[in-house]
């Protein structure tokens, strides 16, 4: 039903006597004057009133990744370029020409975290143990990505196995890709493990991007690199096709520069998948269209908690954040504030279930390569780390080693962190505060802002507040709050399961009353 809404409205747009852009290439678009922070809305206008082709748009957009992401100031969020962009974009103009709209991402240029299948290009997770792996099918979602009319314009880097593979870590660094960097300034680290999701996006090198989180890997990469990122309810998209590490935490979402462009690539996204039984659970809200829930007027009369956890221990977010209330007290929200949000030993528990699975979910995936599959065990891949010269230089397997040791999905000591961990953050934790205090939502700053990249001692994360959401399995939206000395710093609303409407509500209200995003100078 939205793709047949969303086809009249553009026929219309494109007048009943023109059958769409019928101009031919000329001189290269110029990226500085036409896309420079760029939306969706704005490129289908641009494609409904004959400005551009589908085809010069993709051509712009690889020719800044090779200026500024592949050479250049270097940032390094590209891992694989898709050799069939520039044909799929010629395919979509010569659609668009006969009035064969796909949908809302009808010519859009977006790109893929490097954890989720493609026939057409690798695979990797960044690890040197998967390259050149061709997946023998797309993942579900990009499926539905293609399907809605995207470019795939590539693959982005990402910490290595979405950063859970060692200890003393750094975010961005995969033993394939190298370090994605910061595009505020390049010393600084873009957090992860969707990096070079979040930097493809701010750097404009790219319309949309997706990621995937565990716990934080979208919001903290978004927060950092000044954009949207919505991590979704489990069971609202598929994980099919996506190199796993827990199950009960995995989901991929949307990367974007404002919310409403989040929110179309969210309802693109969100569909009902046989090959993954989570998506039972989310079937009611799978028809949305979430841009109907972008009102301007969205704090007004909403409850919000405060998450109080998240501040003392960084005095200059801390400033952000009053402000930021401020803000939203003045629009008509009401702020209470909150001191937990998770019963004690939730990541605890949380870490057991990740280790059980993470075993659990790599070996069916290396599986589903087929015989063909560069490692076909987690013990394979710790055999191969071992002896490859790079993959280790930096910080070890620990995560990976630790995995192997656990045992199947039927023992106790699994099932119990299970329970434990969805009780202490659901029931217990967000539903229960939620319900004592009658919120709408709860906020917290996402994270500090970005640290210098370090590979000898690692991450340096002072603060932030995914982990509550991320355990439950429940949405999460980080939304640009502001800047501190020239770094981007984000604000996170989240809720109970299946809340998206109202949490979109509520980020949109937020970021039309302060449209805080501003592009990397660099």
């Amino acid at each position: 039903m939205r793709s047949v809404l969303y086809v009249c409205l553009l026929l219309l747009l494109m007048g009943c006597n023109d059958s769409g852009p019928a101009r031919q290439n000329s001189q290269p678009l110029d990226y500085e004057h036409s896309l420079h922070e760029v939306s969706i809305d704005d490129l289908q206008k641009a494609y409904a009133a004959g400005d551009f082709l589908i085809e010069e748009v993709v051509k712009a957009y690889l020719a800044r990744i090779e200026a500024i992401d592949l050479s250049g100031p270097a940032l390094n969020s590209i891992i694989h370029l898709n050799p069939d962009a520039l044909e799929t974009a010629r395919q979509l103009d010569r659609e668009y020409r006969e009035g064969r709209i796909r949908g809302p991402l009808h010519g859009i240029p977006l790109v893929l975290k490097d954890n989720i299948d493609t026939r057409n290009m690798p695979t990797t997770a960044g690890s040197r143990a998967l390259e050149g792996s061709y997946p023998p099918e797309d993942a579900f979602i990009t499926r539905l990505l293609t399907e809605a009319g995207a470019v795939i314009l590539g693959k982005a880097n990402l910490s290595e196995w979405a950063n859970f593979r060692g200890e003393l870590s750094s975010s961005g660094w995969s033993g394939l890709g190298g370090q994605t960097r910061n595009p505020y300034d390049l010393l600084r680290n873009p957090c992860g493990s969707s990096s070079g999701s979040a930097v493809a996006v701010s750097a404009n090198l790219c319309v949309l991007a997706i990621g995937t989180e565990t716990n934080g890997s979208i919001v903290c990469p978004a927060h950092a690199n000044g954009i949207v990122g919505i991590k979704p309810t489990i069971g609202l998209i598929s994980r099919q096709g996506i190199i796993p590490i827990a199950h009960s935490l995995d989901v991929a979402g949307p990367m974007a520069r404002t919310v409403r462009d989040a929110a179309i690539a969210l309802s693109v996204l969100s569909a009902f998948d046989p090959a993954d039984k989570s998506t039972e659970a989310g079937k009611e809200y799978h028809a949305l269209d979430y841009t109907l829930f972008l009102k301007p007027e969205g704090l007004k009369g909403k409850r919000l908690g405060l998450f109080t956890g998240a501040m003392g221990r960084n005095f200059k977010v801390d400033s952000l954040v009053r402000q930021a209330i401020s803000l939203m007290e003045l629009h008509g929200a009401e702020i209470i504030e909150i001191d937990r949000i998770s019963a004690p030993q939730t990541a605890q528990n949380a870490f057991q279930v990740m280790l059980y699975e993470y075993r659990h979910g790599l070996n069916a995936y290396f599986a589903s390569l087929g015989a063909d599959a560069p490692v076909k065990s987690l013990e394979e891949l710790i055999a191969f780390n071992r002896m490859d010269s790079l993959s280790l230089q930096h910080f070890n397997q620990h995560y990976l080693e630790l995995a192997f040791e656990k045992g199947g999905l039927e023992e106790t000591g699994y099932l119990e962190a299970l329970q434990k961990m969805k009780q202490g953050a659901g029931r217990d934790g967000i539903d229960l505060i939620m319900s004592r205090h009658r919120l709408d939502a709860i906020i917290a700053p996402t994270g500090s802002p970005a640290w210098f990249t370090d590979w000898v001692n690692g991450d340096s994360f002072q603060l932030g507040s995914s982990s509550a959401a991320a355990h439950a399995g429940y949405p999460n939206i980080t939304v640009p709050m502001g800047f501190i000395e020239g770094l981007p710093v984000g604000m996170s609303f989240f809720g109970r399961a299946f809340s998206e409407p109202v949490l979109l509500e509520i980020a949109y209200g937020f970021e039309q009353n302060t449209h805080h995003r501003k592009a990397p100078p660099h």
